[in-house]
C-alpha cells in the first residue's frame, strides 16, 4: 500500500520501519529532517512538507503533543491540505478527545477520513511490531486502514465510528 508516514520520534522511527518491511511503500515527513535519513536509505520517499507525505492518500501522524497534531495536520503544507479526497489520515498520537472531536470534523468537513489509532507500547515494542493499538473512526476509513494497523502489533481494539473514543481509551489506560 502507498502510505505517508508524519513524525520520526523514537515511536514513529520503529514504527515506520515496520511498513517498509511488511512491504508497503513508504513516504516520510519530519520538522528534523535528519530524522528520516536513516529510512530514505531503507527505501522510503522523503517528502519536504507534511502534504508530501499525505498525498499517499492513507497517512499515519506519530506526533508529541495535541499542538504539535494541530499544527502539522491543519497548516497550509499540512496533511490535510495533501490529503486526495476520500484520504485517511490515521493520528497515532495521544491526544485530547476535544482535540480528536475537532480533527474529525474538520476531516469530515474536508471529505477526508480521520481515524484515531493511539497506541501501547515503547519504542521497542514499535520496532518490533508489538504495539497495542486503539483505534475509531468511520466504517469505511477503518477498513480501509486496518491491515496496515495489524501490521504494527498483534493487538488492535476497534471502538467504533468516534475517533474520540480511542482516545479516551489510551488516556484511561495511561492513568
Amino acid at each position: 500500500m502507498e502510505l505517508g508516514f508524519v513524525g520520526l520520534g523514537a515511536m514513529g522511527q520503529g514504527m515506520a520501519r515496520v511498513l517498509l518491511r511488511e512491504g508497503h511503500r513508504l513516504t516520510v515527513w519530519n520538522r528534523t529532517r535528519e530524522r528520516a535519513g536513516p529510512l530514505d536509505r531503507e527505501g522510503a520517499t522523503v517528502a519536504e512538507r507534511p502534504a508530501g507525505a499525505a498525498r499517499a492518500g492513507v497517512v499515519l501522524s506519530m506526533l508529541a503533543d495535541d499542538r504539535a497534531v494541530e499544527e502539522v495536520t491543519l497548516g497550509a503544507d499540512g496533511i490535510l491540505a495533501g490529503l486526495p479526497d476520500g484520504g485517511v489520515h490515521v493520528s497515532m498520537s495521544t491526544i485530547g478527545p476535544d482535540t480528536a472531536e475537532a480533527l474529525a470534523r474538520q476531516h469530515r468537513e474536508a471529505r477526508r477520513g480521520f481515524v484515531s489509532a493511539p497506541v501501547f507500547g515503547r519504542p521497542e515494542a514499535a520496532a518490533a511490531a508489538k504495539l497495542s493499538v486503539v483505534a475509531a473512526g468511520p466504517a469505511a476509513a477503518m477498513a480501509r486502514v486496518q491491515p496496515v494497523l495489524e501490521a504494527l502489533g498483534p493487538r488492535l481494539f476497534v471502538l467504533g465510528e468516534e475517533p474520540a473514543h480511542a482516545n479516551l481509551v489510551k488516556l484511561a489506560g495511561n492513568f
